[in-house]
């Protein structure tokens, strides 16, 4: 009984992480499409949530590997996989808060990753795994990223460059549309996925799956690509604004040089199983598009606290796992920890939304 209802917190937990992946995450995909005006913000949103739905579903290798690339999967129980979780919910709330993009891919891994340690000792994580689906994917992602959006934009320029900037704008503008969509709907087909590989493991520890067939099942998608909708959909207009307007001042054609790029590389890394972090990649873009046109274009002291949040996201959310974990061994190896911290998460969840839309209230005008 205790384990069935650790499972379901984990599942309710999960699906939780996903609707903060999606509402972080958001700013990945209408960003630079908003800061060129070339789709307003609010149609915007609700078109990358739509398309967020349905990348899900166009393959599940990346669920695979998060499910099995990282950690034993013989050692992973209900309560590893719930701390991972909430450290990971942890790292991304504070990181919403205070408008940083980081990566929620890496905050679920590090979550993870931590929890078992503290569970099992390092000798059940899977270090070949984090090295070479994680860590050399995230160094590398982003510099083709800004490799390509910088030569795409030097061709743009050179082809476009004598023709009148207005119609040429608007052109740019409705390409936007069509890469904005695009990259949305990498977005889910990458993201989404993280979660569905999380729960999967976790039925895998509570016995509904065995380790050597590991599949995903049908409601774990529909339920984690319905999470991720809902979750773009609410919008995370702090890291909007960061990825917009802070790191680089965008005309059209660079917007769509940075989403187009941003979208190859991720569609390429989803057909292979790599779970790369979408806030990378397109930061990456951004960069690479404004480093095309002149250097002095990208505001590098923005860009390097992105850089710096990224590398300590995956410690920072391992820290987080591997505290959460902690914690509900006190209560022993049943379902009153999971309980208890559940209930804790709540309640400052509440309080941190409850002040940010207090701060957002504006003050009654004087009489």
């Amino acid at each position: 009984m205790n384990g069935d209802i650790i499972l379901v917190i984990v599942i309710v937990t999960a699906l939780a992480f996903d609707l903060t992946n999606g509402f972080h995450d958001t700013a990945n995909v209408v960003a630079t499409a908003i800061s060129t005006r070339a789709i307003a913000p609010k149609p915007a949103v609700a078109g990358a949530s739509l398309l967020n739905f349905a990348g899900a579903f166009i393959s599940l290798k990346v669920a695979t590997t998060v499910g099995k690339g990282f950690v034993d999967t013989h050692a992973v129980t209900t309560t590893v996989v719930f701390a991972g979780l909430v450290g990971a919910i942890a790292w991304n709330i504070i990181t919403w808060y205070f408008g940083l993009p980081s990566s929620s891919s890496h905050a679920l891994i590090g979550g993870l990753v931590g929890s078992i340690v503290v569970a099992d000792g390092f000798k059940a994580v899977n270090g070949n795994g984090l090295v070479g689906n994680l860590i050399v994917p995230a160094i590398a992602a982003p510099i083709i990223a800004f490799l390509t959006a910088g030569v795409a934009i030097l061709v743009t320029y050179r082809i476009v460059g004598r023709l009148r900037p207005g119609p040429t704008s608007r052109g740019f503008r409705l390409g936007q549309l069509a890469s904005s969509s695009l990259l949305a709907l990498s977005h889910g087909t990458n993201d989404a996925q993280k979660t569905m590989g999380v729960i999967t493991l976790a039925l895998v520890a509570h016995g509904n799956i065995s380790a050597t067939a590991f599949h995903v099942p049908t409601w774990v998608v529909i339920a984690s690509a319905s999470a991720i909708s809902i979750g773009t959909f609410s919008g995370g207009w702090r890291i909007i604004r960061t990825l917009g307007t802070r790191i680089v001042k965008m005309d059209a054609a660079q917007g769509f040089a940075a989403q187009g790029a941003g979208a190859a590389v991720i569609l390429a890394a989803s057909s292979v199983g790599y779970p790369l972090s979408t806030t990378h990649v397109i930061s990456g873009g951004i960069m690479g598009a404004g480093a095309g046109k002149r250097l002095s274009a990208v505001r590098w002291g923005v860009a390097g606290n992105i850089v710096a949040g990224w590398v300590v996201t995956l410690p920072a959310a391992a820290t987080f796992g591997g505290l959460v974990y902690a914690l509900s061994s006190l209560f022993g190896h049943n379902a009153v920890g999971p309980l208890v911290i559940t209930i804790v998460l709540l309640l400052a969840l509440t309080a941190v939304f409850a002040r940010r839309a207090q701060q957002s209230t504006p003050a009654p005008a004087a009489s």
